[in-house]
């Protein structure tokens, strides 16, 4: 691993107001129906769906909301059909951009996600052309408190199998292989652990330090391309390599 902290770039996902929050809410329910599509409506029988919902929980989403979701997404001739779609780029200063889109209608995805590239001084690539520069990881997070000593749960996330432990300022983060992750996660929630975060996320093999004071334009920049991205009701998640100042990544 890199060293570099995800949780330091998206932890301003769980300092939402209410409307944002409702935001998260319904771009987790698109995931939820991807998931019901893909393997039915039993989170026993479909792991997919059962890692959607530990993000769900993750998020403080409520367990009506999850159940209507559910209900919806396996309702047959209800909902909307929805597609996954995987954009790639650079933004501004040549950031590696990564952006996972779930949309109804994929030609005006494109379409949009392209104009924030090139709105905000960037360009999408084609497919291949910035995900080599990630690896794709199941990444846990789980807050530090005075109840949790740092051997124990590194003891526990090694026996689940995770491939990489590192202790943060102020959460421990557990990766796994992809393959991994639902085993894992299950046997960390098993042995009394919740998360801050839990999912499968495109994590940076080096980064791109703008934490320096001469990078305050480029930061304002890329931080007003992100803001368009998560505007965007189509975009689930953004990854890139940038590593940002801590206070520009709190609102």
């Amino acid at each position: 691993m890199s060293g570099h902290s995800k949780w330091a770039n998206i932890k301003n996902k769980k300092e939402k107001t209410d409307s944002q929050r409702g935001k998260i809410f319904t771009k987790i329910g698109r995931e939820i129906a991807i998931a019901v599509k893909a393997g039915g409506p039993d989170p026993a029988n479909n792991s997919r769906l059962r890692d959607v919902i530990a993000k769900a929980k993750a998020n403080n989403m409520p367990n009506d909301n999850i159940s209507r979701s559910i209900k919806k997404a396996a309702g047959e001739g209800e909902g909307v059909n929805f597609s996954e779609c995987t954009y790639e780029g650079y933004g501004p200063g040549g950031i590696a951009v990564i952006v996972e889109v779930v949309t109804d209608n994929t030609n005006r995805a494109a379409a949009e996600i392209r104009h924030i590239f090139d709105k905000s001084g960037g360009s999408m690539g084609q497919p291949g052309s910035v995900s080599w520069k990630f690896d794709k990881k199941g990444v846990m997070v789980v807050e530090k408190s005075s109840l949790i000593q740092e051997d124990d749960i590194m003891n526990a996330a090694l026996e689940a199998g995770c491939d990489d432990f590192q202790t943060q300022e102020d959460v421990y983060e557990i990766y796994t292989d992809p393959a991994d992750f639902s085993s894992v996660r299950e046997e960390m929630e098993k042995a009394g652990y919740a998360f801050l975060s839990a999912e499968i996320q495109m994590v940076p093999k080096d980064t791109v330090d703008l934490t320096t004071d001469d990078k305050a334009e480029l930061v304002e920049k890329f931080g007003k391309m992100l803001d368009r991205f998560d505007d965007n009701d189509d975009v689930q998640e953004v990854y890139h390599d940038a590593l940002l100042p801590e206070e520009d990544e709190e609102d």
